[in-house]
């Protein structure tokens, strides 16, 4: 069985026992999307967020073969540093386990670990999604699948604005998969707080959002919910600077022959880069947000 793979830290299993708010983390964002120490103090700032509003966090990673639904300071610095980190989806699971091998969760990654221990609210930057260019790549991230068949609530600040955001949306509807903003009209844009497309529900507070949350799965409807905050106004990028800065990017990674998971993390580096660190700090900060909203919501669920 799943959980046979699988080390519950006590913090954890006693929250989820009691029947209080846990809040699940992924560690591809450690591992593969900020640089250290960056990486490190963001990581104990969210937790730090989560446990302020009355949640456990719990940051889903694989060290040594074995699942980690809740990780220490030590495990923390050992995935931040460590070398040859596998990025983790639901293919990777069996290959990086049976070779003891180490492994940073994806946003679907992190939803099989969470529905399996058994949490219910997941909390990171921005999903995968449908890449742009994807009618002749066919190239559409595991991340959309797996909202489709887990039952895990995914708060983020929308989709990667590296990707189709529209194509995205559609994958989703057709999915049966709820999206809704939180806040605004708007869906977000990960780096900025507008995209161009409006969402079809949205959330002004945790109560709302726990409630539709408590009806899905009271309906017994599979698959995920998708909440979407836009960043901070005061650490927002403008959508169509940031829409020049990511055309720059994908042209460079087609010259460069860069194909697969090698995509997203290459591009944000590149990103990055080309705002002067800019796009780092908006992605800290639009993390620490999303942990504050879907740490609140978490608690008010576990009501």
């Amino acid at each position: 069985m799943f959980k046979d793979y699988m080390d519950i830290k006590p913090e954890v299993a006693e929250a989820l026992s009691a029947g209080k708010p846990v809040v699940a983390l992924e560690s591809t964002i450690i591992s593969h999307g900020m640089p250290y120490p960056k990486n490190v103090e963001t990581a104990r700032a969210v937790e730090n967020v989560i446990r302020e509003n009355g949640a456990v966090p719990a940051t889903i990673a694989i060290i040594k073969g074995r699942i980690k639904v809740g990780i220490t300071d030590e495990e923390l610095e050992y995935i931040a540093t460590a070398k040859n980190v596998a990025k983790v989806s639901r293919r990777d699971y069996p290959i990086v386990l049976s070779q003891q091998m180490d492994g940073a969760t994806t946003v679907a990654g992190t939803m099989i670990a969470a529905e399996a221990a058994g949490i219910r609210l997941f909390v990171t930057g921005g999903i995968g999604g449908v890449h742009r260019g994807a009618a002749e790549s066919h190239d559409i991230s595991a991340d959309l699948e797996e909202l489709k068949t887990t039952d895990v609530v995914v708060v983020c600040a929308g989709v990667k604005s590296i990707l189709d955001i529209g194509g995205t949306l559609e994958y989703l509807e057709t999915a049966g998969v709820p999206v809704v903003t939180y806040g605004t009209d708007d869906f977000p844009a990960f780096y900025s707080s507008k995209s161009g497309f409006k969402a079809e529900y949205r959330f002004d507070d945790p109560k709302q959002a726990a409630a539709a949350i408590r009806a899905k799965y009271d309906m017994g409807l599979r698959g995920g919910m998708l909440i979407a905050c836009p960043v901070p106004e005061k650490y927002e990028m403008p959508f169509d600077e940031m829409e020049k800065i990511i055309g720059q990017a994908l042209r460079e990674c087609d010259e460069k022959g860069i194909s697969g998971k090698r995509i997203t993390p290459f591009i944000l580096d590149r990103v990055k880069q080309l705002t002067g660190g800019e796009s780092l700090e908006a992605n800290i900060h639009l993390v620490l947000n999303n942990a504050d909203i879907g740490s609140k919501i978490a608690a008010d669920l576990s009501k």
